[in-house]
């Protein structure tokens, strides 16, 4: 047995998709309604990486990005802004040349959204992205290594970025949980990104047809609890694509809080990857629709 089945064996994840299914079911029929009020909606905006990953971005809309972000306490003096901006390294530099508030910039980097690319260009642009201003750096694993079994080189990938990453820069890994076949591979792969220094783990890119899932996020907080449990080490957690409304928020939130509680309820160990949660939020907490990002 290799040391990544062994690492598996140690934790033993046993549960089915089914019975991860009933219990996130369980957990958002008892607890979602006392979640669902405007603290937490104002809080659950304040745990976004604003975010636009587009291949038509421009330099105008990614300046007009930051401008909102900079004026956002003048629009909404009682709310608290958002926790980053989130963009392809081509941009961080417009990101950083315009933004003013003290909020992260992230780049999605390593050869995002299919990793398939090579490991030295994945280490460039990543070191690329920080040199040009980015505080936070997001990587997808090798989703298909990761599904041949091949975690070695999965692990010896993440630990080049991670070294690429270096303190206090953010390493943020994506685990593309909606081509993950199964819990069992989800919990598997968080382990593993874990074992390799991810500073968060992050469920998808927001690039396939299966995103963000509550029973996603619910796999990947356990393994970030058991993962605590034995090593004293927090990492933080990140549901990105496809959290859109402000029900869907509440729902990651509410798993959030019932398996990890209430050190974890905080834009250093939660995280959002949103671009129409954010005005969704704010439509709900203001009572009228808000276009305002």
């Amino acid at each position: 047995m290799d040391k990544f089945n062994e690492l598996f064996a140690q934790y033993n994840w046993q549960m089915t998709d089914e019975q991860v299914k009933q219990e996130v079911k369980n957990i958002l029929d008892a607890h979602f309604r006392e979640n669902n009020n405007p603290a937490v909606w104002k809080q659950c905006l304040n745990q976004i990486d604003l975010t636009t990953l587009n291949g038509d971005d421009t330099v105008e809309k990614v300046s007009t990005m930051a401008k909102h972000v900079n004026e956002f306490h003048t629009q909404f003096p009682d709310i608290p802004n958002v926790a980053a901006i989130c963009v392809y390294p081509a941009m961080v530099s417009t990101v950083r040349e315009n933004l003013k508030e003290p909020v992260g910039i992230a780049a999605v980097s390593a050869g995002f959204p299919a990793s398939q690319t090579f490991i030295e260009v994945k280490v460039a642009e990543t070191l690329l992205a920080i040199q040009a201003g980015a505080t936070e750096i997001d990587v997808v694993i090798s989703i298909g290594k990761f599904l041949e079994g091949r975690y070695q080189e999965v692990y010896d990938e993440l630990c080049e970025l991670r070294e690429a990453c270096k303190a206090p820069v953010h390493m943020k890994v994506i685990l593309e949980t909606g081509a993950l076949r199964g819990v069992k591979n989800i919990y598997n792969a968080s382990l593993l990104a874990m074992q390799a220094g991810a500073d968060f783990i992050k469920t998808s890119t927001g690039k396939i047809a299966v995103n963000a899932t509550p029973e996603a996020t619910y796999v990947m907080c356990r393994a970030i609890k058991d993962w605590y449990g034995k090593t004293g080490i927090k990492v933080s957690y990140k549901p990105a694509g496809g959290v859109s409304t402000t029900e869907e928020a509440v729902q990651h939130f509410t798993i959030v809080k019932h398996v990890l509680g209430e050190d974890w309820l905080n834009n250093s160990n939660f995280r959002f990857g949103a671009s129409r949660l954010a005005n969704n939020l704010l439509t709900s907490i203001v009572g009228q629709e808000v276009k305002y990002f």
